[in-house]
């Protein structure tokens, strides 16, 4: 029986021929990450290890950005417990204020995960690096603490669903709205610890920004990992970021799979998740005149470049809305220093929005833009749980930078093709 492209990364890491969906393995570890957030709890639970070292000072990577720069005194004690973790350990993958950015942007960008590779981290998003071939996923704390004391992780080989993408998006339809849509599609457990493996001839149309989007995002079906192909979009990327070799794995054949989809992608609109899940989704024909409060373009999922290029053309010449906030954030500095050099912060400022340096801040209602009781906020981010943003009676409504930039000029949920 073949394996799918997931299960072959596996075999390779756990030092076996085969592997079949439900085995246990033990498997070699590229990458151990952790934030602010997570690190501190596997810091404490390593103390209690016989050893007091890493496995590889280089394939640790430690990104406080949660509550960076540090919004009160607690998180002020988080970052410095990773930050004398880091020195003490001689982390050389460690940025925090100057060199920060959102994790799951700034690895990419700083060229530390490749196809091929094993990728743990303490954050649930982990799985975005799956957009260059690798298998990557979220763990808690204590395996991450496991792992970078030992440089291995234990794993069920997951079964796989394949989601066959076909046609090229319209003017307006992103990365967001496709993984929107399959997830409203299957929800939020249709994927529960499946690997989510995206193949067909739509796949050349997406830019890497839409993949990272759509990998970013496989959680929220509950999936262990969501994975791309390695294509010359990939191999492009990756001459531009990375000087490591890698090794690029291929579904066989006869690979099995728990169900297949096929999407045109021609026929997708832009997409909303309303509140209280990921899965409650409309297409933007649907959404009815629904006000707002606020709008937040970044995180993890929406803040690289392509998102920024989007949000400023559609507020290019135009203005926020009387009444709302809307907040733009970099989801690294090297995209924020592009974003200036290109105009785009100028767009930005000048439409009446604000910029911020790279933070998830508001993704999880730690700071920079919180929700009061009963505001509504448009965003791009990547769930809309109860009180995800702030006050429990609060609602998020998750869209593309597009649309999001759209409701932003007219103080309700709209399309940029509504706008005169």
């Amino acid at each position: 029986m073949g394996m799918t492209m997931t299960q072959k990364i596996l075999a390779a890491h756990a030092g076996l021929e085969q592997v079949t969906a439900g085995q246990l393995i033990e498997a070699d570890l590229d990458l151990v990450l952790g934030n602010d957030i997570t690190s501190p709890v596997a810091i404490k639970e390593m103390e209690k290890f016989n050893t007091q070292s890493v496995f590889d000072k280089d394939k640790i990577a430690l990104v406080p950005d949660h509550f960076v720069p540090n919004k009160d005194i607690k998180s002020a004690e988080h970052c410095k417990c990773v930050r004398n973790f880091a020195r003490k350990n001689e982390i050389t993958n460690y940025f925090e204020v100057g060199e920060m950015g959102i994790e799951h942007a700034l690895l990419p960008e700083k060229g530390l995960t490749v196809p091929g590779d094993v990728i743990i981290g303490a954050d649930s998003h982990t799985c975005t690096y799956g957009a260059v071939g690798a298998f990557s996923t979220g763990i808690g704390s204590t395996d991450m603490a496991a792992g970078m004391a030992t440089g291995k992780a234990w794993f069920k080989v997951p079964s796989a669903i394949r989601f066959v993408l076909t046609g090229k998006p319209a003017e307006w339809v992103s990365g967001k709205d496709i993984i929107l849509h399959i997830i409203g599609m299957i929800g939020v457990d249709g994927a529960l610890y499946k690997s989510m493996e995206f193949t067909g001839d739509g796949i050349a149309s997406l830019s890497m920004d839409d993949r990272f989007t759509i990998a970013n995002m496989a959680i929220e079906a509950g999936a262990k990992n969501g994975i791309f192909p390695v294509d010359e979009k990939t191999k492009a990327y990756l001459e531009e970021h990375t000087k490591r070799s890698y090794k690029v794995y291929e579904a066989d054949e006869d690979a099995e799979y728990d169900e297949t989809y096929t999407i045109d992608l021609s026929q997708l609109k832009p997409t909303v998740a309303f509140p209280h899940l990921p899965e409650n989704t409309k297409t933007i024909d649907q959404v009815g005149d629904i006000a707002i409060d606020q709008v937040v373009i970044g995180s993890c999922t929406n803040g690289r470049i392509d998102d920024m290029r989007i949000a400023a053309k559609v507020l290019k010449g135009r203005h926020v809305a009387q009444g709302i906030r809307c907040i733009i954030i970099p989801a690294t500095q090297a995209v924020y220093l592009q974003a200036m050099e290109e105009g785009l912060l100028k767009i930005f400022i000048e439409a009446g929005a604000i910029v911020s340096t790279p933070t998830c801040g508001p993704c999880l209602g730690g700071y920079m833009g919180i929700l009061a009781e009963g505001e509504r906020c448009v965003s791009t981010t990547n769930r809309n749980f109860v009180g995800r943003m702030g006050h429990v009676d609060s609602e998020i409504y998750l869209a593309s930078p597009a649309v999001a930039a759209a409701s932003a000029v007219t103080g309700r949920i709209s399309c940029p093709c509504q706008l005169k």
